[in-house]
């Protein structure tokens, strides 16, 4: 694919970035060091992967960190941060959102990685009819845990109103993080057996809905920023542009459904976030 689909995809999130840097920024230090840990945490899991499983490698982007392009690790920090900007907002339990985060994490990913591999951004080595339009049931697993453990690992001190709830949130959720998706890499990988990786995989993600819908939450209880919708709205706006002009996306055209379906899906749960942003509302004198 030409280049300039990589370059655009960068540009796309490091423009994800400097959105949530900016929130970052207005909303003080355990913020700041959230995003600079996420993007860490993006580029160390990534390195660690790659070389725990030698399942996939990543085409040459512009900046590199070893064999991992940049961009990745900030994506993945921007990501856990809208997710959890966007949970904290609801009514749901203070540890029940993490299992949230993974699930909203999950809506991009459905869309983005049958289109990434097809622009040639990486590359499982399956095909493009393997499982999941190409792309291994286990990479949802993952996507699952890279979120939801960096949440739980930085909810566990994050709680603390002391300094350690001020400045080593951000460690944990690297530490716990790590760990966790080592460990669930190595479970899904090395000791469940191929055969029964979609009766693994299923009804953790059943479960997580299940969890998340008996607690009957209600989103935008308390004030989200924009950034909550922007960072999943972006990729998905992206995807369908890239897709669409590539063509890659009819690939076959059940793909272009999918993505039509999760931005749609992003669009429902933010429409608070829509009507702020696109909808002017009266002022009193017209009112």
């Amino acid at each position: 694919m030409p280049k300039i689909y990589f370059i655009l995809f960068e540009l796309n999130i490091y423009l994800q970035f400097a959105i949530c840097l900016r929130h970052a920024l207005k909303n003080g230090t355990p913020n700041l060091l959230k995003l600079i840990a996420g993007t860490a945490f993006g580029v160390l899991l990534e390195i660690a992967t790659i070389r725990q499983l030698n399942a996939y490698e990543y085409g040459q982007f512009t900046l590199m960190v070893l064999d991992v392009p940049l961009c990745i690790g900030v994506a993945w920090s921007c990501i856990i941060y809208a997710v959890m900007e966007f949970s904290d907002g609801s009514s749901l339990p203070y540890w029940t959102r993490p299992i949230l985060d993974g699930l909203l994490a999950l809506n991009i990913d459905l869309a983005l990685d049958t289109v990434a591999i097809r622009l040639g951004f990486w590359d499982w080595g399956q095909g493009l009819r393997f499982q999941y339009f190409g792309v291994p049931y286990a990479n949802f697993w993952a996507w699952f845990w890279v979120v939801s453990s960096f949440s739980l690992g930085y909810r566990l001190l994050a709680i603390r109103s002391d300094w350690i709830g001020k400045w080593l949130p951000s460690f944990s959720g690297i530490v716990v993080g790590l760990v966790c998706v080592l460990f669930t890499n190595a479970f899904i990988t090395f000791i469940v057996p191929f055969d029964y990786h979609t009766l693994t995989i299923a009804p953790v993600f059943i479960s997580a809905l299940f969890i998340v819908i008996v607690s009957r939450p209600r989103f935008y209880q308390t004030p989200v920023d924009p950034l909550a919708f922007w960072v999943p709205f972006l990729t998905h706006f992206y995807l369908l542009v890239a897709g669409l002009a590539s063509g890659v996306i009819l690939d076959p055209p059940a793909l272009l459904w999918i993505a039509l379906s999760m931005l749609i899906l992003a669009l429902v749960l933010h429409k608070p976030s829509i009507q702020n942003i696109f909808i002017k509302k009266p002022s009193f004198s017209e009112q």
